[in-house]
């Protein structure tokens, strides 16, 4: 590991103007490129004290063995060279998307004497016509029949084309009229080529002037009673519009942009892009990335448009660029965008409108990226073991944690306070094995204390069942425990109160208990407070083979039990890509099930109160009497004649509606006239 200041520049040496900078490392190899306005100040900041610097700065500094820049006159040429530079050197702490996919083009090869419309993938070639990408070849080849009606252009291989001008006579495309057959010679290679430009015009979204166009020609040949060629030219029009039916339009003024979208957390981004033309999606890609650099979303869309765009140029690079975020050197950025498209190029992130629904959508398809992207890296098996591997090694365990327990406190503003517990085995989650909390020891927010209370419920319960088996002989002091009706977790599945009493006779029935296995490791989402008050619910139950951790969100750092500093896991390790899916899937089942207890709570009725009532018999009610307030007006008797409902049940509901409080009526404020209260139903 080198020491930076063994080869800071001397003060003055480096100059106070743009340019673009290389590290190097023992080896002469260029680990990192960047730019800057102002090379002074910008190298300046890797060069301060190492304990201020990023995570991911410290590492390449501390890798790197040398510096080296290049003046340029504007910043426009120092993004160009930044950008030639990463794709010759490659450096290893720069961010580098790579496609979650090889995406296929329609592409039409106007570099051949007869164009060809086919499917393309890998490298753009000169001279070739590319449109897309589309998420999968066979939307290309049903947009291609389609349009073939109408521009019969050649789609066979080369092989194919010299066999029929060989034999004279045309594929069967050229027989059905989907070909001008070319290649026998009925059409000229002008008239090809004016027709393969047709197809381009329209694919490109000049579609309107080409309908209008087609239509005038059908009235025209209608009124002249060729009323042959008029229905040709009919069908003609229909298949155009089937073909631009399969992109919906999304920006009513016709406008040609690309949408770029950035889903990220503190190891990898996601980017996707959306390609609109004339209004209409016309194609679609995404990337995936590591963050081996300090990057924020600024940085990686910059990143992203020098990827786009950097081989790409004239109509390639649309009118309109948006994003999330702008670059740093927005201005510069855009400049060179409109070099490369050699006109005027808009870059900047939408405010209101269409444009910012769009943008909306292109993010959550990134989002969904990178959850993909996680789920598919977890999947793997080998992955998997070697993640509970590293995490063993890191919290010095003495085995992979083959059980993975974690805990989450979810709240609004101290309201509905509630915890989630999700399991993991073998790298994988039990879905069957959450569970759900609420927080009734007190009231108010304190991530804490709750942290602390439902950790010790849990492994109560544990130690409950391992008395009840005989596996607990002599059972540690423990806390005054509360009454069970009082406990509060809940199953996955919303079935009802975890912590009822067994029923009887169901006590050797061969299903596991509900917390009868402890985890190898209990993981809390949280810094040294969380863990703390984790892992002191488990001493006061006294229960010491269960290993503690904590993570942190700020830089995913992992906090075990009575240590000052956190525990560092590689970026790149498998261990840590598997506790951040642990923590934000316990994140995201305490989130859930909070809004739904406040979404409950607000839909609250009667017949909530009715015991055993679930929801299709609830729903099998209403359904029957038309409305709430049918139901209330009903009868014992016309209770009873519901499929599934007995005397029992019909005697709760009716007591239920009884106790509730009549709702005041409603009121047209427009005609002061009370309206009838039938829970919104048409039903007389």
């Amino acid at each position: 590991m080198a020491d930076p200041s063994s080869y800071r520049p001397k003060p003055g040496q480096i100059p106070d103007s743009p340019g673009v900078y290389r590290f190097r490392d023992d080896h002469r190899r260029v680990i990192y490129v960047g730019k800057a306005k102002s090379l002074r100040q910008r190298l300046a900041n890797y060069f301060q004290d190492l304990a201020g610097l990023h995570p991911r700065t410290r590492t390449m500094v501390t890798t790197a063995a040398s510096v080296e820049w290049t003046v340029v006159s504007t910043e426009v040429e120092a993004l160009q060279l930044e950008y030639s530079w990463i794709k010759e050197y490659d450096p290893r702490f720069n961010v580098k998307y790579r496609d979650d996919k090889s995406y296929p083009f329609l592409a039409v090869t106007l570099n051949e004497e007869f164009p060809r419309v086919q499917v393309m993938r890998g490298a753009k070639k000169k001279g070739v016509r590319y449109f897309g990408p589309y998420g999968h070849a066979w939307a290309i080849r049903e947009t291609v029949d389609l349009m073939l009606r109408v521009f019969p252009v050649r789609t066979c291989s080369a092989g194919v084309f010299k066999n029929a001008a060989r034999t004279g006579r045309p594929c069967l495309l050229g027989y059905i009229g989907k070909c001008s057959a070319p290649c026998v010679g009925r059409v000229t290679p002008e008239e090809h080529r004016e027709l393969a430009e047709e197809f381009c015009d329209f694919m490109a979204g000049r579609t309107g002037t080409y309908i209008r166009r087609l239509e005038q020609r059908m009235t025209e040949a209608a009124e002249e009673m060729e009323y042959e060629k008029a229905g040709r030219l009919r069908d003609d029009i229909g298949a155009l519009r089937r073909a631009m039916e399969k992109n919906a339009v999304v920006l009513a003024d016709a406008t040609d942009a690309d949408l770029i979208a950035v889903a990220e957390d503190e190891l990898e981004a996601a980017v996707q892009i959306f390609h609109v033309r004339g209004g209409r999606v016309r194609g679609q890609r995404g990337w995936v990335t590591d963050k081996v650099e300090a990057v924020e979303t600024a940085g990686l869309v910059e990143h992203a448009l020098q990827q786009l765009y950097g081989e790409e140029s004239g109509d390639a690079v649309p009118k309109e660029v948006l994003v999330p975020a702008l670059p740093e050197d927005a201005e510069a950025v855009a400049q060179w965008l409109s070099e490369r498209r050699g006109s005027q190029v808009s870059l900047r992130i939408p405010q209101r409108g269409d444009k910012k629904d769009l943008m909306a959508t292109v993010g959550r398809n990134a989002q969904q990226s990178l959850v993909l992207h996680k789920t598919k890296r977890a999947s793997d098996l080998t992955t998997r073991s070697r993640a509970l591997e590293e995490i063993a090694e890191a919290l010095g365990l003495d085995s992979a944690p083959l059980r993975i327990e974690c805990f989450d406190i979810s709240h609004l503003q101290g309201d509905d306070v509630v915890a989630s517990m999700v399991v993991f085995e073998d790298g994988l989650a039990r879905k069957g094995e959450y569970r759900r909390f609420q927080i009734k020891g007190f009231e108010g927010q304190d991530d804490v204390r709750s942290m602390h209370e439902v950790i010790g419920r849990r492994f109560r319960r544990y130690l409950q069942e391992k008395e009840r088996t005989g596996e607990w002989p002599e059972q540690p002091e423990q806390p005054e425990r509360q009454d069970r009706s009082e406990e509060s977790g809940e199953p996955a599945d919303g079935s009802g109160p975890l912590d009822r009493p067994e029923q009887p006779g169901r006590e050797d029935d061969g299903r596991p208990k509900r917390f009868a296995y402890p985890p190898q490791l209990v993981v809390v989402d949280g810094g040294q407070p969380q863990v703390a008050a984790a892992q002191r619910a488990l001493d006061e139950l006294g229960i010491d083979d269960v290993a503690v951790c904590g993570l942190a969100k700020r830089l995913e750092e992992v906090w075990v039990p009575g240590e000052s500093d956190p525990v560092v896991l590689p970026r790149s390790s498998e261990g840590l890509y598997l506790l951040q899916r642990v923590r934000d899937e316990a994140h995201r089942f305490a989130i859930t099930y909070q809004r739904a207890k406040r979404a409950k709570r607000v839909r609250s009725s009667p017949l909530d109160e009715v015991p055993g009532l679930g929801e299709s018999r609830k729903q099998s009610l209403i359904k029957h009497f038309g409305s709430v307030k049918k139901l209330r007006q009903a009868t014992i008797d016309q209770i009873c004649e519901v499929p599934g409902v007995g005397r029992k049940t019909a005697e709760s509901v009716v007591v239920a509606f009884a106790k509730a409080a009549p709702a005041a009526p409603a009121v047209n404020t427009a005609t002061g006239e009370i309206m009838e209260d039938d829970g919104g139903s048409t039903h007389d």
